[in-house]
Formats: structure tokens, sequence, C-alpha cells
């Protein structure tokens, strides 16, 4: 993706279910959990740079004994400087005491870290502040075991305001109203009040304080918990705690937006946001790693047992397409063929913009990520020649020479490496004029790769902004001298906000957005925005019920053409030579692409929770009295 935008966090769970000494025997190591949540971070390394966080849980320790440890990061490298700092702990406390050094049961019991059960969080931040505060995995202390809750998840809740009252109508007293703060202390409320209950019963029943405790651990209903606290959660997300004693839980949201999968054998549960991350870490074939169902937890109780419960009735199904798209790494198997079938699923519109010339258009993409569908383009386009290539041929019959054969048989796509992103250039100037001339210096050109006057088609994920293409990209292209450059984006025009976990809060920074504003001032119809800030006003009180996305009426009166022609005109600047032209994937090519995960509010406005109805009318109505905010 040309523009910068952040998205997605990445979670996982381990749970080791042999003892430490296992591991110590089998794989030399008594460090193997704190090893392999080190690589299932940086395997999801692309969910998140602006943090990372690591906690961990020791299993049965003596009281007076540490049991719990976390550590977390908003350095530049968070995930090596998270585990730099566990390397540097262990390796001090060994060194401080070297009967450590081969004895498990001392290292469990003074080293930290070391522990049965580890939670890893890399973060991106959605909104607002990069500071340690708002790293996960976030802690909720307290001197009872079981009532110790730590939390991490990939998630944004549309409803914070309510939950937030929620907690005070429950005499609670929050630090802040952010959405993990109030997630976690809804959850922790009915947690305090399933061991109460607990303690109560078990009493009853002649157990002295001492002996409650295993009790309360063995019967805590930890689907229970998450049923009454979730009730009223609206966003996406999937989230998972550790408690004190050692339970463990990853919850999903009911309509699939967010991710998660999971894997259990004899020695090991794990859950993450990506298959390929287990994957590669625990060498497991795809079929092994299993999707976490929507509106369902997976438990891990601390006998090591493990359980799939219902705790929110599913919805339908809509898990996010940019995930296919974009945010999860292509390595995933399904992930892979989606990609290169959107590149493929576009080319008819890409060779009516060439005219049919492939013979003198060249073919790239920018940025990497691209790369995937950029091969299903390719081979597309390959296709289409070869059919041509058969009709030709035919077409002579018998008399055809060798120079003629040779003449059609050569011709095949263009492929080059026209962009490559400066990976050291780093726009340091943020506020002065002249940071326009450092942002178009971020891509280099290979000079050489396009002849004058050819057709220059440049696929890329997506089109969000258009920011980077106008200032940077787009200018150093036409240094090449092509007569037309083809914008091609794998993903439909983002058209509306998100509000379940990714950077894109306003619709006023969507290219697609500024385009549709633009055609209504060309034809005279503003009348119709301010039509529609109004009914936008009326939707602010409305019950969830009752709430409707009145912004697509924004964008009814334009065809998907007459938008990506304007945007075409608005991202082409002045000084430019080539012809610009922006071709966008159609949804119901993405939904071809990708079938199993449908969620296309981005591009549709249709919301899988009344909340997405609530905040993109909010979003409106800030854009239309100018107020630079977030609307959720």
């Amino acid at each position: 993706m040309s523009d910068a935008i952040k998205h997605e966090c990445g979670i996982s769970v381990i749970r080791l279910l042999k003892p430490l000494e296992y591991y110590k025997e089998k794989y030399g190591t008594a460090f193997y959990g704190v090893n392999k949540m080190y690589l299932m971070m940086e395997k999801q390394h692309n969910r998140g740079q602006d943090g990372a966080g690591f906690a961990s849980i020791k299993l049965d320790m003596n009281a007076g004994e540490r049991y719990m440890s976390r550590v977390r990061s908003s350095e530049q490298q968070p995930i090596q400087n998270i585990f730099a700092q566990i390397n540097d702990r262990i390796n001090t406390e060994i060194q401080q005491n070297p009967s450590y050094a081969n004895d498990v049961a001392l290292q469990k019991k003074h080293i930290p870290y070391i522990g049965e059960l580890l939670l890893g969080h890399v973060r991106y931040g959605t909104f607002g502040k990069n500071s340690i505060e708002s790293v996960h995995p976030f802690l909720r202390q307290n001197n009872w075991m079981h009532r110790n809750l730590i939390m991490a998840g990939n998630f944004n809740m549309t409803n914070v305001h309510e939950l937030f009252d929620n907690l005070v109508q429950l005499g609670q007293h929050p630090k802040e109203m952010a959405d993990t703060i109030t997630v976690m202390e809804k959850i922790g409320h009915f947690l305090d009040d399933a061991v109460a209950k607990l303690y109560k019963q078990i009493k009853k029943e002649g157990f002295n304080k001492q002996e409650a405790s295993p009790l309360i651990a063995e019967r805590l209903k930890i689907a229970k918990i998450l049923r009454r606290a979730a009730k009223n959660f609206d966003g996406g997300y999937a989230m998972a705690g550790l408690l004190g004693h050692g339970d463990a839980f990853v919850l999903r949201d009911p309509a699939g937006i967010r991710p998660a999968y999971y894997y259990i054998d004899d020695e090991v549960a794990v859950v993450a946001s990506e298959r390929p991350a287990i994957q590669t870490v625990f060498n497991v074939s795809y079929d092994k790693v299993k999707e976490l169902d929507p509106g369902h937890a997976f438990i891990i109780k601390k006998n090591g047992s493990t359980s799939l419960k219902k705790v929110l009735e599913p919805t339908e199904r809509k898990s996010c397409s940019f995930e296919r798209i974009y945010f999860s790494r292509g390595s995933d198997k399904e992930i892979y063929e989606e990609r290169k079938k959107l590149g493929k699923l576009i080319f008819p519109k890409i060779l009516k913009a060439i005219d049919s010339d492939i013979k003198k258009t060249v073919f790239s993409y920018i940025p990497n990520t691209a790369e995937t569908s950029f091969f299903g383009m390719v081979k597309e386009a390959q296709n289409y020649l070869n059919k041509k290539k058969e009709e030709q041929i035919l077409a002579i019959g018998s008399k055809i020479t060798s120079e003629e054969l040779h003449e059609i048989l050569d011709v095949r796509p263009r492929i080059e490496k026209v962009a490559i992103k400066d990976a050291k250039l780093r726009t340091f100037i943020t506020q002065d004029d002249s940071r326009d001339d450092l942002v178009a210096h971020v891509y280099d050109i290979s000079y050489g790769s396009v002849d004058k006057g050819d057709n220059l088609v440049i696929i890329d994920d997506s089109i969000v902004r258009g920011t980077t293409l106008k200032k940077s990209i787009l200018r150093i292209l036409d240094r090449l001298s092509p007569k037309k450059i083809i914008v091609v984006s794998s993903a439909p025009q983002i058209r509306y906000p998100d509000c379940y976990g990714i950077d894109m809060a306003k619709l006023e920074d969507f290219i697609a957005f500024r385009a549709a504003l633009d055609l209504h001032k060309d034809r005279g119809t503003m009348g119709v925005v301010e039509d529609i800030y109004k009914k936008c006003l009326t939707q602010v009180n409305a019950k969830d019920v009752n709430v409707i996305n009145y912004v697509k009426e924004f964008y009814a009166p334009f065809t998907a053409d007459e938008i990506s022609k304007k945007s075409g005109e608005l991202l082409s600047p002045k000084d430019i030579k080539a012809e610009v032209e922006i071709i966008y994937q159609s949804i119901e090519n993405l939904h071809q692409a990708c079938p199993k995960n449908l969620g296309d509010w981005y591009f549709t406005g249709n919301y899988p929770t009344a909340g997405g109805n609530r905040v993109v009318n909010r979003a409106f109505i800030n854009f239309f009295e100018g107020k630079n905010e977030r609307a959720y």
C-alpha cells in the first residue's frame, strides 16, 4: 500500500501442556515457550510496529513466589527490545546464580518470564498516543490469584462510551475511557463476581479459605463470565486473557470481523491472529490449524484441558476482506491464491485502459505487498496473449514461416521493477513546506525500464488517500516519459471509515470521498450533501436497531467509473506529462476472489454492527461541520 496506513494488532497465546522439564529434556531448554513466543511475534510483525508486549504466568507457585511477569516496549523495534530485556534478565540471573543453569525447578522459581502460559501482542495504534501506557498486555492486579487478569487484543469498540457508563453504573471508577481498559474492567467485574459466588458456595460445603483456592480454579466457568461481560460489545475483536491461576481464553466477535486461529497437540495449545505464524513456528500443516468460529471462545483451563464455547450468537459472517487484500501475511495458502485472483480479475479493465496494446505496455507494482496480485495480473496477461497467439497461428495455418512464428511467440508481457522504496529515507521534517520535497524522494525508479511513449501499469493493494501517489509516485514515474500511467488498485474504492481496528476514521481523507464531493460541486448538487448531513443528525440518538447509514446517498448519484475518473484528475500533478488513469477492483470481483471474507463495509457501507452505522453518520457530521476528530 503506497499510502502509509496503520492497521491490525496481532495476538499470540501459548500454553505448554507438559512440565518445563519435558521441554528441557526434549528441546534442550526450559525457555522453549519464550523462544516460541519470540518467533510467533516476529512472524506477526506485519501486524504491529508501534509497540509490543509479553506476559507469562507460572503454574502452581507457592505463596510469596512471583508467578506473573510482564514486559512492554514502544521503542522503534519493540519486539527485539522486549526479548533483549528478557534475555538480559535471564542471563544476569544465571550469571549471578550458576546453580540455576541446569536446574529447571530453580529457573522456574527465581527467573521471571519462564512459565507455562504466555501471551504476546504486537500493536498498531489505530488512533492517538503510542506511549508505553497504550501498549498491551494490560494488567488488572489483585491479591486473589483468580482475580488477576492480563489482557491483550486486536479490537476496536464502537460503543466505548456506553461500556464506560455501564462500569460507572456498576460502581466502578475506570482510570480512562479507552476500549482496552473498558473491556478488561468489564470482564474483570464479572470475574470478581464469579469468584466471590464460588467462594461462598465452597465455604458452605465445609472447605476453609485455603482449600477453596484450587476449587475455585477448577470450577470457574470462563464462558459464562465472557457471556455476561460481552453481551453489549459492539465492534470487531479477537481478545485474549490470562487469569492469574492459569486459565486462559481467546474470544472472537460474532461477525468474525477480526481473525483468530488455534492449534492443539500433546505438547502445546496455541492461538494466534494468523494461521501461517502457527504453521511456521510449530512446523504443522495447513489443515491442523483451525479457525476460531465467530462468537466463540477458545478456553484453556489450568489443568491443560481445552474447549470451544459459544459465548455470543454468531451473526452473518463478515470477516474483514482487507485482511486478505493487505493486512495478513501473504504466506497463508488461501490468502496467496486470493491475492493472485484479485490481480487476475482486474486484468480486463487494464486491457481496456491500454487499448489491448500489450507490446507497448510495461507492468509493475508498488509496494512489495502488491507483488502477489501482480503475479495474478501478469499470469492473466499471459493467458490472454496465448489465446491471441493461437488465433494468429491458426489463421495463417500451415503456410506460416519460421520468422512469422517467432514474431508471434516472442510477444510476452513486459515486466519490470520500476519503483523501489528507499527504506532508509525518513521524512523527518513534518511541519515545513519542504517536507513535500522529501516525500517525493521516498521512492526511486529504475531508469531505462520504460521506453518513451509506452504505457505503464502499476498495481497497488489499494488507494486510500492518494497522497503518496500525487506527491511522490506519479511525479517519479513521469520521469520515465510514459504515454500513459495506469494505477491499478486490487481493492475497490475505499469510501467509508472503518471502526473495527483500521486507522481510517475520517471521510475527507479518502480520495474516493473527495472525488465524489467534487462531482457534487461540478453538478451543482451540494444541496444533496446538506440534506445527508441533516439526516445524519437525526441518527445521533437513534436506537441501534433503527440506525441507517445515510452516507450511502452521498455516492449514489455516481457510477464507480465516474468516481475513478475524478480520482485520477485529483491525483494528477498539474505539471505531469503522462495521462493518468485510476482503475479500481469491483465489489463483485472482490467477493469472487475472497468468498469466505465478505466484510466490505469500507467499500460498500454495509457495516456488520449497528455501531458502524452510527460511526459513519458521525464521521459525515464531523466532515460537514469541519471537525477534525475521531467519529468513535
